[in-house]
């Protein structure tokens, strides 16, 4: 059964860490091997061209496995809004740290094609670059925001005419806390030039920090709850105004619910 047949999935309690992770004082090293071996095998795969979607949605559930035998809990809901859609949307989101990134295509890809808006550094990566750029993602600079907004516009519109769904992170820059004024318009008013709906995703993935030398390779704290919720699917009018409004009253709300930042 895949994840989103259910309407929310959480790690099952009884379920226990590895040896490793309950006997090393850094559940890092329960953690980041076995996601070094599931990139490299998706790397190689990539290269010879036989990464598809179902190598994608296998390697993000490994990444599951991964988090939850390091200590990790899961809770993700409202993935019956998932099925809900009649059509690709654009998912909009907060963005805490790289665990996202590798956990969204085993939710969102079985129901609908997705791929992701991503700086274009990362496509040149040398494993997991051949990965991204199997995903036809819609790369963007972060220079000029003029060229960015095009890129984003233009290749977004392609893929969502195509019936595949685009992934936004409006902040840009991965963040643990939560600030609207840095939350752009940009998938709402993607959205509403295509015509498609906007799904609210608000997620907590703080338990996989960013390290002080390598960004991609910090902290792993298994005390901290793994939160993603799917909001109801909104249709923005021509600005998309109230739609953003709606976004970030609904990623700030679970926030503060999950204890990630204080209310106001």
């Amino acid at each position: 059964m895949a994840l989103a047949d259910l309407d929310t999935y959480q790690t099952p309690p009884g379920r226990r860490p590895s040896v490793l992770a309950r006997l090393s004082p850094w559940p890092a090293l329960a953690f980041y091997p076995a996601v070094l071996r599931i990139v490299w095998r998706s790397g190689r795969l990539a290269r010879r061209g036989a990464y598809g979607d179902a190598q994608w949605v296998a390697a993000s559930l490994g990444i599951i496995g991964a988090m939850e035998r390091a200590g990790m809990r899961l809770v993700v809901e409202g993935m019956e809004h998932l099925r809900g859609l009649g059509g690709p949307a654009v998912f909009v989101a907060n963005h805490m740290s790289t665990l996202e990134t590798f956990v969204l295509p085993a939710i969102i890809q079985p129901v609908r094609p997705i791929t992701f808006v991503v700086k274009d550094t990362l496509l040149q990566y040398p494993v997991f670059g051949p990965v991204l750029r199997s995903r036809d993602p819609i790369p963007v600079a972060r220079k000029n925001p003029r060229e960015d907004l095009k890129a984003v516009f233009d290749g977004g519109a392609q893929r969502l005419a195509r019936g595949v769904s685009v992934i936004v992170f409006p902040q840009g820059v991965r963040s643990p806390g939560f600030d609207p004024s840095q939350f752009n318009t940009l998938g709402v008013k993607l959205a509403a030039r295509a015509g498609v709906a906007v799904v609210p995703l608000a997620l907590r993935t703080d338990a996989w920090g960013s390290g002080r030398i390598l960004k991609d390779f910090g902290r792993v704290d298994p005390s901290l709850p793994v939160r993603f919720r799917f909001g109801p699917a909104l249709v923005p009018e021509r600005k998309g105004a109230a739609v953003q409004d709606a976004v970030v009253g609904f990623i700030q709300e679970a926030l503060v619910e999950w204890g990630s930042i204080p209310r106001l």
